[in-house]
C-alpha cells in the first residue's frame, strides 16, 4: 500500500484461481529496451553490452535455468579473453553469489568487476557448478544431448572466443547448495513466471546467455522453457532491490527506502538489505565501535523502519490480541507498551515484538515478521471475532534515538496536548502522542522503547514527515554529540543487553522459554490463546535454556558454534560479540538445562567442534546492566 493510501481498514472479498504459466508472454519491460530478445529452450545467444546498460534476464515461464557469459570488449579487440570468474568473484565478495547491494559485483581473473547486480527477484543463483556439458549427459547415458557449453561455442564463434567443452557460468535460476556433508546437492528453482535478475555492465562486454537445456533432471523443473533478454540503456535508474514475499504465492516487493532514506544516505554509502528496506551498517564519518560508544555515553540516532507495523481494530480487537500474544492484553492500559512473544500452537515462536494500546479498541502490533498480519487475520475468521488487521508499515516510519542524553535532546521539541504525558514524564514502555515543534507541527508517536538497553525512544511518523523530524531531532541532537547509528553497532549493544534477534536466538523451533523470553509468558493468564496448552508443558518441563557465556578467547565465535562439556555436545552459540564496554567475548547460548547453571564450564568449538576449543563460562544475562537501571532512566 502506498504511504498516501491513507484509507480505513474494510472487508476484502478475493477470489483465489489457480496461477497458470505465462504462457510463453514475458512481462511488461521496465523501459524502453534497446535489445528485446527470446531465447527458446535448450539454446544460447551471443550480444554486445555498452558500458553502463542493464541486462535484464526473465525467467518466463518459471523454474528455467539461465546461464551467463560475459568478457571484457576491450580485451577481446586485444586479442585477451577475460570473462566472469566464479572463483574470483566468491573470494573478492566473501559470499556464494552476489546480490543487490554490498557485495554485487562480479569479477574477472584480473579482480576488475565486469557487472553489477541490480535487482533480484529470486536470490537464489549457483557460481560452483559448469554450464551444462555434452560429457555430464554423455555419462548419464545421453549421447548427443543439447547442452549450454556446446550452445555457448556456437554463438561465442563469431565473436572469435575459442570454444570449450565446459564453460564456469554465472548460472542464473539454478538451486544448487552445499549440505552439511559436503555435497552440492540441486533442485528445482526458485524462480516463478516473471522473475528476473537485473544487472548493470561496469566495461564495454560481449556476453552470452542461455535457456539450459535440462531436461533429465530438476534442474529446470524436467521441461526446458524459454528465457528472455532485455537490454536498457544507461540512461535509465533502476533502484537497487531484492524481492520479498509476504507468503510464497504472494506478489514480489523490491527493496525499498524509507523517509529518512536522504538523510542517512548523504551520510553513509554502507547500506545492507533489512527485512525490506535498505539500511545503513555504518557510516561514512564514524564505524562501529564509535557508534557503539555514542550509544553507551552519549546518544545515537537510526533509522528503524524495516519493522513492520500492524493495526488492529474493531469491537473484538482486544479479544483477538488476547488470542494472539502472550502476554494478558486486558491487562494493558491505553497509553501502554507491552513486550511479547507470538506463538504457534506447538509453542514455536512466530515472532517477538511490542504491542500498543491506542484506544479500548485500538491495538498496534510492531514486530519484524510480516506474516503477522495474515496470522493475524487467519485467528480472526477462525474464531468468527470482529476485527479488522491493518499494515501500517508504510505510513509509518520510525527512527530510535537512544542513550543517555536522548531525554535531554528530544525533551523540548516533542510537544503534547494537557492530556499526554510530556516527553521528559513519559515512563519506560509509555507512549505519547504528539507533535515535533509547536502545536502546528508534524504528527508524531513517542515511545520509550528501543534495543539498546540504554534509556531511549522511538520516533513513529508518516514518511512524508521523516526528513522533517530527522532535521528536528538531529539539530536538537548536535550539540550533545549525537550520532547516527548503524546495524553493525545495533548488534553490540542488543547482545551486551540481551536482547533476543529472530533467525539467531530464536525460531519456529524455539518456544519463549528457550528464548530467554519466558517472562512473555504470565502463568496467570487464564484465557486461551495460541500455544498455551504446549507452552504449559513446556514450561513445567523445559529442555532447554538459554544463557549467557564469557569466553576466553579475543577469536571470533559466531551464531552456531558448538558448546560442550567434554566430548558431547550441549548447545549452541546463538549470538556473539567482542564486548567493548566489558572487554570480553560474550555470547547469547542455548543449552541443555542439565549444563545451564551459573558457573558451569563449557568450552565453545570451532573448527570441527574437537579440534579447537575455548573455555567459557555459563553467566548471567544481560552481560551488561543486568538489573536494567540504565534502560528504566
Amino acid at each position: 500500500m502506498a504511504p498516501e493510501a491513507q484509507t480505513p481498514p474494510t472487508d476484502l472479498h478475493i477470489e483465489i484461481e489457480t496461477v497458470a504459466p505465462l504462457g510463453g508472454e514475458a512481462p511488461p519491460p521496465l523501459a524502453t529496451p534497446k535489445l528485446d530478445v527470446r531465447i527458446p529452450a535448450a539454446t544460447a545467444t551471443a550480444y554486445r553490452v555498452a558500458a553502463g546498460d542493464y541486462i535484464q534476464i526473465i525467467d518466463v515461464d518459471g523454474k528455467q535455468c539461465s546461464d551467463f557469459l560475459a568478457f571484457d570488449a576491450a580485451a577481446l579487440a586485444a586479442g585477451e579473453e577475460y570473462g566472469l570468474d566464479p572463483t574470483t568473484t566468491r573470494t573478492l565478495v566473501g559470499t556464494a553469489t552476489p546480490g543487490p547491494g554490498l557485495h554485487a559485483k562480479y569479477f574477472d581473473a584480473r579482480m576488475r568487476p565486469l557487472v553489477e547486480v541490480v535487482q533480484d527477484t529470486v536470490g537464489r543463483h549457483d557460481t560452483f557448478m559448469l554450464a551444462c556439458t555434452a560429457k555430464y549427459y554423455e555419462d548419464l547415458g545421453y549421447p548427443g544431448h543439447a547442452n549450454c557449453s556446446d550452445n555457448f561455442n556456437k554463438a561465442l564463434e563469431p565473436f572469435g572466443i575459442a570454444a570449450r567443452k565446459g564453460w564456469p557460468a554465472i548460472n542464473f535460476f539454478y538451486n544448487t547448495a552445499v549440505d552439511a556433508h559436503g555435497a552440492i546437492v540441486s533442485d528445482e528453482p526458485w524462480s516463478r513466471p516473471g522473475d528476473y535478475v537485473l544487472v548493470r555492465a561496469l566495461t564495454d562486454l560481449v556476453c552470452a546467455s542461455s535457456s539450459c537445456a535440462d531436461d533429465i533432471d530438476p534442474a529446470n523443473a524436467w521441461e526446458p522453457t524459454d528465457i528472455h533478454l532485455r537490454v536498457y540503456d544507461k540512461s535509465c535508474n533502476f533502484p537497487k532491490g531484492i524481492a520479498h514475499r509476504m507468503t510464497p504465492d504472494a506478489e514480489p516487493r523490491m527493496t525499498r527506502e524509507s523517509g529518512f532514506h536522504p538523510r542517512t544516505a548523504a551520510l553513509s554509502r554502507s547500506f545492507v538489505e533489512m527485512n525490506g528496506f535498505w539500511l545503513p551498517h555504518c557510516f561514512a564519518t564514524s564505524d562501529p565501535i564509535s557508534e557503539y560508544w555514542a550509544c553507551r555515553e552519549r546518544a545515537a540516532i537510526m533509522d528503524l523502519s524495516a519493522l513492520r507495523k500492524f493495526e488492529v481494530i474493531g469491537p473484538d480487537a482486544e479479544a483477538l490480541m488476547q488470542r494472539a500474544i502472550t502476554r494478558d492484553v486486558r491487562k494493558i492500559a491505553v497509553g501502554q507498551v507491552t513486550y511479547t512473544a507470538l506463538c504457534y500452537d506447538h509453542g514455536g515462536m512466530l515472532d517477538d515484538g511490542t504491542v500498543f494500546r491506542l484506544g479500548p479498541n485500538n491495538f498496534r502490533l510492531v514486530c519484524g515478521n510480516d506474516y503477522c498480519g495474515p496470522w493475524l487475520r487467519d485467528l480472526a475468521a477462525k474464531h468468527g471475532l470482529k476485527a479488522w488487521v491493518k499494515s501500517s508499515t508504510d505510513q509509518l516510519h520510525n527512527i530510535a534515538v537512544q542513550g543517555p542524553k536522548s531525554r535531554e535532546i528530544l525533551k523540548d521539541i516533542v510537544r503534547t496536548p494537557a492530556s499526554q504525558p510530556t516527553l521528559a514524564e513519559l515512563k519506560w514502555f509509555r507512549f505519547l502522542v504528539g507533535r515535533i515543534g509547536d502545536g502546528d507541527g508534524v504528527p508524531v508517536v513517542v515511545s520509550r522503547t528501543g534495543y539498546t538497553g540504554e534509556i531511549g525512544y522511538e520516533i513513529f511518523c508518516h514518511p512524508d514527515h521523516a526528513l522533517v523530524v530527522w532535521d528536528s531531532v538531529w539539530a536538537a541532537g548536535e550539540p550533545h554529540g549525537l550520532t547516527p547509528f548503524g546495524l553493525g553497532a545495533l548488534d553490540m549493544v542488543r547482545i551486551e543487553s540481551g536482547l533476543v534477534f529472530a533467525g539467531f536466538d530464536f525460531c519456529d523451533q524455539t518456544d519463549p522459554f528457550e528464548a530467554g523470553i519466558g517472562f512473555t509468558v504470565p502463568a496467570d493468564k487464564t484465557d486461551d490463546y495460541v500455544g498455551r496448552d504446549a507452552l504449559a508443558r513446556r514450561r513445567t518441563n523445559p529442555h532447554r535454556k538459554l544463557v549467557g557465556l564469557e569466553i576466553e578467547t579475543n577469536e571470533a565465535v559466531g551464531h552456531g558454534d558448538p558448546v560442550f562439556v567434554g566430548r558431547p555436545q550441549v548447545g549452541q552459540v546463538t549470538s556473539a560479540v567482542r564486548s567493548p564496554i566489558l572487554k570480553k567475548t560474550i555470547a547469547l547460548a542455548r543449552v541443555d538445562v542439565t549444563s545451564s547453571e551459573i558457573g558451569t564450564a563449557v568450552e565453545v568449538g570451532r573448527l570441527d567442534g574437537h579440534q579447537k576449543r575455548f573455555a567459557a563460562t555459563i553467566v548471567r544475562f544481560p552481560h551488561f546492566d543486568p538489573e536494567k537501571t540504565r534502560v528504566r532512566g
